[in-house]
């Protein structure tokens, strides 16, 4: 039987305005490092990296220095985008033999077999060589304008204090607490002595906190060394100690030849605006792909309406498939993923979107007893059957679901947009490109609206709130339809967060739903 929802329940977030720069993350907090760092002078991508940090000690089970991403660069005044890549790569010494398959299905994000003892989900051979670090080492390089340890302070301050554990973290850790139990680092960081969750009291009086100090540490390090001071040294030696001791194949020179890259983003028309994307092992071309699909409907009214969906439907699905006969997988990711993504816009126009992650809630459930670094479960997006075109394999870049994505409105207004959620990423950027390009909308309207999710093979999920005309369309063109509920948790749809500009005033927005997630200025 479901579980019953409360119908008289009525969640807005209203949209920030601001002349002034907006972040708008999954975390209040961490927004609220970017918009410090824009009100001390920095510039967008300033903003980005000192953002991506502190994420990494405000939400640790999302992202951190043991994951890797994707950011999306457009400056004031240029017509294209570039791309940093910083996603994660198998280790070079990883044997195929370690991951055998023992048949079923795995019971994490992927639908591949089953491998013995999760390997390839839970513990150290579940771990990719890390790039967030070089990412934004790489975007320093290129686009910042402030000092690199500056920019890390905000984060190394969070981790000194702890993490908060409210009723959102709490809920978050309680439903993890299984899996980070047999992690003796994970266990101690946020689990009780009797091994169970950590729990905030029922009043005003008392506070729990997960102790951060060996994260706060380790970022102090790479804060005083630089970017490679993660790849090469004591905190690398540190890694690869902690790693190898846990059964991992990792090796310094993993870490050594580990380096983010520059790219051209992928610049293509819809009608008659322009959008910049991630390409390569992104969903960025994926994305397109379902764009073109589109182009040949156009909208009969001011709002969607059936038809809009069954297009969206069948556009996401055709480009889904096209991707898993050339790239990766074939069904559908039951669980959570942990990725975080956040929108980025400063007072001179300067746009960043970044998609972060560690792949599972909590990534590999492995935090390193040496650095208190939570590390990603990387390996787990390859398909352990081999002869396949994302094979498991040595020193291979990892394909990611990753959409951080810009739009360039053709009435001169732009956003640059994204969204946490696995698979269900694309499907609701695509979406939300829809809504702001083909009906016009507003960022606070477009977050608003009722949205479809198509990412798994056999099922098409409608928001509850569509109207009951266009569910009924939808129940009559496709296939198998369910209706559920947009929630604080479990999320049913991916999870956006953007910023908008046109003429001079920046707009911010995020999930409705997302608990932490906010949008903060510059000016507050």
């Amino acid at each position: 039987m479901t579980q019953p929802q409360n119908k008289s329940w009525q969640i807005s977030k209203p949209a920030l305005h601001s002349r002034q720069g907006i972040v708008a993350s999954q975390s209040r907090v961490a927004a609220q490092v970017g918009a410090d760092i824009m009100a001390q002078g920095g510039n967008a991508v300033d903003a980005a990296i000192a953002t991506s940090f502190a994420l990494g000690a405000a939400e640790p089970w999302m992202s951190g220095m043991g994951g890797g991403g994707f950011m999306i660069v457009r400056l004031a005044g240029e017509k294209t985008a570039k791309v940093i890549e910083f996603g994660m790569k198998s280790p070079i010494g990883l044997e195929v033999e370690d991951y055998p398959i023992v048949g079923g299905k795995a019971d994490d994000l992927f639908p591949w077999p089953s491998v013995l003892e999760d390997r390839n989900v839970m513990g150290a051979k579940a771990v990719a060589i890390p790039g967030q670090v070089a990412g934004m080492g790489l975007a320093h390089q290129t686009f910042a304008t402030m000092d690199w340890a500056d920019l890390i302070a905000p984060a190394i301050g969070l981790a000194q204090s702890g993490l908060p554990v409210d009723w959102y973290a709490q809920l978050i850790i309680g439903g993890s607490a299984k899996d980070l139990a047999p992690f003796p680092a994970s266990a101690r960081t946020f689990l009780d002595e009797g091994g169970f969750p950590k729990a905030s009291g029922w009043t005003a009086l008392g506070e729990t906190r997960c102790n951060l100090d060996r994260l706060a540490d380790s970022l102090g390090v790479v804060a005083q060394g630089g970017p490679r001071a993660f790849y090469e040294g004591p905190l690398a030696q540190s890694i690869i100690d902690d790693l190898t001791a846990a059964g991992g194949r990792h090796s310094l020179e993993d870490l050594a030849k580990y380096k983010a890259s520059i790219v051209d983003a992928m610049h293509f028309p819809y009608r008659d605006h322009e959008i910049m994307a991630t390409p390569t092992l992104t969903a960025g071309p994926t994305m397109r792909r379902a764009l073109e699909l589109m182009s040949a409907w156009h909208p009969r009214g001011k709002l969607p309406d059936g038809e809009t969906y069954i297009t969206y439907d069948r556009a996401i699905r055709q480009a889904n498939q096209e991707r898993y006969a050339t790239m990766g997988d074939t069904e559908h990711e039951p669980d959570p993923s942990c990725t975080t993504h956040f929108s980025i816009v400063d007072a001179q126009g300067n746009m960043v979107a970044v998609t972060q992650t560690l792949l599972s809630i909590f990534g590999s459930r492995l935090m390193l007893p040496g650095s208190g670094i939570l590390m990603n479960n990387g390996i787990m997006w390859f398909d352990p059957e081999p002869g396949k075109p994302n094979s498991l394999a040595p020193n291979k870049r990892c394909l990611a679901n990753m959409c951080p994505t810009i739009l360039a409105r053709s009435d001169g207004s732009q956003f640059a947009i994204g969204a946490s959620g696995g698979r269900k990423i694309m499907p609701a950027v695509v979406e939300l490109t829809s809504l702001l390009l083909d009906f016009g909308m507003d960022l606070e309207t477009a977050f608003h609206h009722p949205r479809t999710d198509m990412s798994m093979d056999d099922v098409t999920i409608v928001d509850d709130a569509m109207s009951p005309e266009v569910i009924d369309t939808l129940k009559d063109s496709l296939a198998n339809v369910v209706t559920a509920p947009r929630t604080i948790f479990p999320y049913h749809f991916a999870c956006p967060s953007g910023v908008g500009r046109k003429d001079g005033e920046n707009v911010g927005a995020t999930e409705i739903m997302s608990a932490w997630g906010d949008a903060v200025g510059a000016d507050a």
